[in-house]
């Protein structure tokens, strides 16, 4: 048989036939993903073949299955892992596009964490919007804080929709721009990632309240969000002109990460990652030119200009140094 894996226990699979019954399923014993050495060699989003298989018990329980092989994949995203023993989990599948959930404050994401996460799905061709949440909090005027936060967030904004990402303002709360994002979602395969506390289960409760996920209230002191969310899980979403032939969407909710090791980058390929980095290398002296010490370096040169953000060159430099063993290891 044939399915979608939507939910993910850490040990188990739950698998959605394409008539529509679920399975719950084990992994075979020798299965593995061709060439990726990964904590996970199913992820939510797969697609795949399953074995039903009978279970001799007198109550009545899901249907279970064991999962045999993996359709190829149109793109993953994918971080390096803090399993000692492994080398990189994935954390979703063949989606459409990923909402990269940011919030500016209460807690502020880090600009790192967001050009680690732009970069990974570069390399694996998975198209980002960035979502900043809570604006609320970040407009609201606070005679007690040192940082204008809305001046902070357009600036953070401006960034990046300078370099191509779409970039959507929203308050999952005051329910602001909640239903122009509920459009985009129609008929697509859609990831929310982002770090703890930023407000995904709280968002996905905003733009569709039927699903009620639990939500957990943000640590007062640390300023850092506590896990909700456990395990990776697919909702499957309503269309928004509820046609019988409207494509159907999902909608994908991740575990909140803290921080985001990339994986299986050459030093040579991270510059093709970034976008302005990638456009102004064509100009350096050097194919190999890594940016960082070779004379007539485009890229430092637009650098010095402000052509490139000082922050996104060193969120550059910073994955030069991956290499370096351990670096990422408490990435959770």
């Amino acid at each position: 048989m044939h399915g979608l894996v939507i939910r993910n226990t850490g040990y188990s699979y739950t698998v959605k036939s394409d008539a529509g019954d679920v399975f719950e399923c084990k992994v075979k014993g020798n299965f593995r993903i061709r060439g990726i050495r990964t904590t996970n060699p199913v992820a939510i989003g797969d697609k795949v073949e399953f074995t039903p298989q009978d279970v001799d018990s007198d109550i009545e329980q899901a249907r279970q299955g064991l999962i045999t092989a993996l359709d190829d994949r149109k793109n993953y995203i994918i971080r390096k892992s803090t399993n000692l023993s492994k080398q990189s989990h994935i954390i979703a599948a063949n989606v459409d596009v990923c909402f990269l959930i940011v919030t500016v404050t209460h807690p502020e994401t880090p600009l790192q964490f967001i050009d680690r996460f732009l970069a990974s799905a570069e390399a694996y061709r998975v198209p980002v919007t960035l979502v900043f949440n809570k604006i609320d909090l970040a407009t609201a005027a606070d005679d007690d804080e040192s940082i204008d936060w809305k001046e902070y967030l357009d600036g953070v904004i401006n960034l990046y929709e300078t370099i191509g990402y779409p970039c959507r303002k929203i308050s999952a709360k005051t329910g602001e721009g909640i239903e122009e994002l509920r459009k985009e979602l129609d008929g697509k395969v859609v990831c929310l990632s982002g770090n703890s506390g930023v407000g995904k289960s709280t968002l996905i409760n905003a733009l569709f309240p039927s699903l009620d996920l639990k939500t957990n209230e943000i640590s007062d002191a640390y300023n850092t969000g506590k896990h909700t969310t456990t395990f990776s899980e697919m909702y499957p979403i309503p269309s928004v002109d509820n046609s019988p032939e409207a494509k159907q969407g999902y909608i994908i909710d991740t575990p909140g990460i803290k921080g985001f090791g990339t994986f299986d980058m050459k030093r040579e390929e991270i510059g093709h990652y970034f976008r302005e980095i990638f456009h102004f290398s064509s100009e350096c002296r050097f194919n190999n030119c890594t940016h960082t010490h070779e004379p007539h370096c485009a890229v430092r040169e637009a650098l010095e200009r402000h052509d490139i953000s000082e922050s996104r060159y060193n969120s550059y430099l910073s994955m030069l140094e991956d290499e370096k063993e351990d670096k990422y290891r408490a990435a959770f």
